[in-house]
């Protein structure tokens, strides 16, 4: 495994490979992850995996601050699966004159997670788009951890880059229910089994939600009962019906948000 911070050594190594498999990541390494990793080492003749904690997707700066940083542990984890190259930039090579405020990207973006947090998703297209001009990858990995954010990633990249296809990897979970997130690195033990309540909950009332059998005011109640301080969604939404062109067949899933402390977590069931 080759370790570049510098953007023009990582240029120089990768010009004019062919079949590149991309892993962005912004590091506390997971098991999430590591299935992201295998399916392009299993796919791809060279894997690139990146470590960049994104400062402009992030909309309070506590949060960016509070992000898990631990490279050493990192470059452990990546070295054992055998990577090829390993880019942890400096944030002036990913953004010489700055973020790129004429992205657009599907209006699927303003809701959910986009609702609360605006320009979020623009600012990942803005830096999956600097990377893809850097490594010029053939495939890009992205976990359905992260749904909304794997949807519009996969429009915005199939719109600008008819070459590039994005991988949808399926959610890895812990043995208590809980999607494997780098956020989970902040949480006790005790806050990882209330997380791990809201996932049974959901998992459980999940086709009465849909059947509208059960209110979510009800739902909402029971997990602010559990402990969780606030809530900032629960949604069903029909997968084929989120980005056109839309599908017939629904694809039904609970999308929520929630924060334990000042930890957010998100999940889609």
């Amino acid at each position: 495994m080759k370790i570049i911070t510098n953007k023009k050594k990582l240029i120089n190594l990768i010009n004019g490979k062919k079949n590149i498999g991309f892993v962005p990541t912004m590091g506390g390494i997971h098991a999430g992850h590591i299935s992201l990793i295998k399916k392009s080492i299993s796919q791809s003749k060279k894997t690139v995996v990146t470590i960049f904690i994104n400062r402009p997707q992030f909309d309070k700066e506590k949060d960016f601050y509070s992000y898990p940083r631990i490279l050493k542990k990192d470059i452990s984890i990546l070295r054992k699966l055998k990577i090829d190259y390993l880019y942890v930039p400096l944030s002036k090579d990913i953004y010489p004159t700055g973020i790129n405020h004429n992205i657009k990207i599907d209006s699927f973006g303003s809701k959910l997670c986009g609702n609360n947090r605006p320009n979020h998703f623009e600012a990942v297209a803005d830096v999956i788009e600097r990377f893809i001009n850097i490594i010029k990858p053939s495939r890009i990995y992205l976990g359905e951890k992260d749904m909304q954010q794997l949807k519009i990633i996969q429009h915005f990249v199939s719109k600008n880059y008819k070459n590039i296809k994005v991988i949808g990897c399926k959610t890895v979970r812990e043995k208590n229910g809980i999607t494997f997130s780098s956020r989970n690195f902040l949480l006790t033990q005790k806050e990882k089994e209330i997380a791990s309540k809201v996932y049974h909950l959901i998992f459980f009332i999940k086709k009465r939600l849909i059947q509208n059998k059960i209110s979510k005011n009800s739902i909402k109640n029971i997990i602010y009962s559990l402990g969780i301080e606030k809530i900032d969604y629960i949604k069903i939404i029909n997968l084929n019906k989120t980005i056109k062109p839309f599908k017939k067949n629904p694809i039904y899933k609970i999308f929520i948000s929630y924060y334990i402390r000042s930890v957010r977590l998100i999940d889609n069931i």
